[in-house]
């Protein structure tokens, strides 16, 4: 498979105090093949200083291709990914979230399988490989691990991590489908609807995983666990569009 752009799309909320390492990780990273990288940041009506930092980091780096949108009211990290999808112009869109969960120059790690014939679609795992996992949270891991077999058993898939944020799609596919889901229910919804496409080829690696605890800025809570749930029994069981 050729590709020549990566679109990269990064979500934020209230993250002015870390998305300027982020975009350093981002801008330090050489792909694969020389593919070129277009960073799509959709700020989604932060009410702390993200904006000035964005701005700051792109007057700075004036070499690194950053397009940016903000929300005018607050929606939703999913609905920050539908405007940025929407946008994207390379062949291949993958998403990256603002904090430092996860690192950047794993982003090669997910583009092989697809640089080398096999995947449309790939997902990287915080539960498979030896990659540094941050140790937090057992009530979360074994959540993830139920919302993951609860979203296989409805899309016939084997994935081991549903939730994770790193996942890289054919712009084509994910920019064809019909995504309602504002909140942390992007990923369950967007896992049924892309398998839905024939002769999808989805695949699976392993990712490292540098996990934050609320003090640092984790904003997923119980309820969107509750919601996840609901969407993987409405687009995965019951086939919504």
């Amino acid at each position: 498979m050729s590709i020549s752009k990566l679109s990269i799309v990064i979500p934020a909320y209230n993250e002015g105090n870390t998305i300027h390492f982020i975009l350093n990780k981002v801008k330090a990273v050489n792909l694969i093949n020389n593919i070129s990288k277009e960073v799509i940041i959709v700020n989604d009506c932060s009410t702390d200083h993200t904006e000035a930092s964005i701005q700051n980091y792109m007057n700075a780096n004036p070499g690194l291709n950053i397009q940016y949108f903000k929300h005018e009211v607050n929606k939703g990290k999913g609905a920050a990914l539908h405007t940025g999808i929407s946008k994207a112009t390379g062949e291949y869109v993958i998403i990256q979230d603002a904090d430092l969960e996860y690192d950047p120059e794993e982003f090669n790690d997910l583009l092989k399988p697809v640089v080398n014939g096999f995947a449309d679609v790939v997902y990287g795992s915080r539960f498979m490989g030896g990659n540094p996992h941050r140790v937090l949270f057992f009530w979360h891991t074994i959540g993830n691990k139920f919302l993951t077999a609860l979203s296989n058993m409805s899309t016939n898939l084997n994935l081991t991590d549903m939730e994770t944020c790193y996942k890289l799609f054919d712009t084509k596919m994910i920019q064809s489908l019909n995504l309602k889901e504002t909140r942390f229910g992007f990923e369950p919804e967007v896992t049924a609807k892309i398998v839905r496409i024939p002769k999808v080829r989805v695949y699976e690696v392993g990712i490292s995983y540098y996990g934050r605890t609320y003090e640092e800025g984790k904003k997923i809570g119980w309820k969107d666990g509750f919601r996840a749930i609901f969407c993987i029994l409405k687009y995965g069981l019951f086939n919504a569009k």
